[in-house]
């Protein structure tokens, strides 16, 4: 079916390469194999995005707005007495809660970066703008390191195959943001 006039195709395209990226990682990223996905002609996906750095930025972008709107979300920022470290905690129990393909697909685009400078600015807009976000409610200084944190907490589940600890997720985020929190770590 040809559409001459498609507003969704390009949104269509970017859905389509994260699927590509889920199901074969960023080795299986091409034009064609996102033309497939997205049932669009070939040169639909080269004509919205010129190369394929193009189209994991745009993919990443994606990505990235999918966590932070779930921030934004998050009673936590907007009320003073929330508890910080319980809410990130929290959220990052909601990141997991559906399974690891999603966190592995976003991580997997994030890390692309190692390799495609074209994508650090927008590793870096993720990491900028989430610390903006924890900036409501915390200096900049420890909002990063929350961001930090985070980071490290799921990229270490990821990793070695573990399970998400929320308490001992909550305790150290806790310890950032100046809070102790009683109990066993695990």
């Amino acid at each position: 079916m040809v559409r001459r006039y498609d507003p969704g195709r390009r949104d269509r395209i970017i859905d389509a390469a994260i699927r590509v990226v889920g199901a074969e990682g960023i080795a299986g990223l091409s034009h064609r194999s996102v033309a497939a996905e997205a049932d669009v002609p070939l040169g639909s996906t080269t004509y919205h995005f010129a190369s394929l750095d193009e189209l994991l930025i745009a993919a990443l972008r994606r990505s990235n707005e999918n966590f932070a709107e779930v921030i934004r979300g998050s009673g936590a920022l907007g009320d003073p007495d929330a508890d910080l470290a319980g809410e990130l905690a929290g959220l990052l129990g909601e990141y997991f809660s559906g399974g690891r393909g999603r966190a592995e697909l976003e991580y997997e685009l994030y890390l692309a970066a190692l390799r495609r400078p074209a994508l650090r600015p927008v590793a870096a807009e993720w990491t900028d703008g989430v610390a903006e976000l924890l900036s409501r409610r915390t200096d900049p200084a420890t909002a990063r390191a929350l961001v930090a944190l985070m980071d490290g907490i799921c990229l270490q589940v990821l990793l070695t195959g573990g399970e998400y600890d929320e308490a001992y997720a909550r305790e150290m985020l806790g310890r950032i943001v100046g809070r102790r929190v009683d109990g066993p770590t695990g």
